[in-house]
């Protein structure tokens, strides 16, 4: 992904609300299945580490992003934003 195409999903990802938490009891299956149904529905997330998790942010996103073949495209405090082309519902072009 390209510094370009980076800053376009940042742009897209600001107004969006964090719907996932992760907490005490960190990335579980269950969790991952979440996640993927979200990435596959949407596209772009924005996921909030919680003060009770065991994981940094960098931690958290280095285990979402490599089960679920998702690009972090922004780690900022205790937020991560992700990133998956859809392959039913693709609605964001990247430049």
């Amino acid at each position: 992904m390209t510094s370009k195409q980076r800053a376009y999903l940042r742009g897209l990802a600001n107004p969006l609300q964090a719907k996932y938490q992760i907490g005490k009891g960190g990335v579980e299956e269950v969790f991952l299945r979440q996640i993927d149904d979200a990435l596959e529905a949407n596209e772009l997330i924005k996921i909030t580490i919680l003060e009770t998790a065991l994981l940094s942010t960098r931690e958290a996103a280095a285990l979402l992003c490599a089960p679920l073949c998702a690009e972090s495209v922004q780690m900022i405090g205790n937020k991560i934003v992700l990133y998956r082309e859809s392959k039913k519902h693709k609605k964001i072009t990247l430049p």
